[in-house]
């Protein structure tokens, strides 16, 4: 099955070669660090595959509080506490790029005349376009 095709509830399966323990650590003020630990089935370290650390923080906007999250490339956790703030301020500034994209496609985009809906030519109590009689003017 392709990773795209959703599951039915009866091929739901975990994918044991692929287990990971989750660590979180903060600093109580900006950062978290969640640093995912390979295991083998029983539950011991796999030391055949990395560990993978992701950024986390909440950055207050004018819209309100905006959750950031972002990978980092790190091998070990003092690796991954000192490359956190470029890796936010990088997954920051995709989003503003994402942001900015996303207001000129809406700026941009062109009202076709056949994407409208037709309006209700036939008249009568409920609105329309016709005369009193209800009918449609021609």
């Amino acid at each position: 099955m392709a990773e795209d095709e959703p599951q039915t509830i009866h091929e739901i399966e975990v994918d044991v070669a692929n287990l990971y323990r989750e660590e979180i650590f903060t600093d109580l003020r900006v950062a978290s660090i969640r640093k995912l630990v390979p295991i083998q089935p029983d539950g011991s370290p796999d030391a055949s595959r990395p560990a993978l650390f992701t950024g986390q923080t909440t950055l207050m906007s004018a819209a309100g509080p905006l959750p950031v999250q972002c990978p980092i490339e790190a091998s070990t956790l003092e690796e991954a506490a000192r490359m956190f703030p470029d890796a936010i301020r990088q997954a920051v500034e995709r989003l503003v790029e994402e942001a900015r994209e996303l207001q000129r496609r809406e700026a941009s985009r062109i009202v076709v005349p056949g994407a409208m809906p037709i309006p209700d030519l036939k008249g009568g109590p409920h609105g329309g376009m016709g005369g009193p009689g209800g009918g449609l003017i021609r």
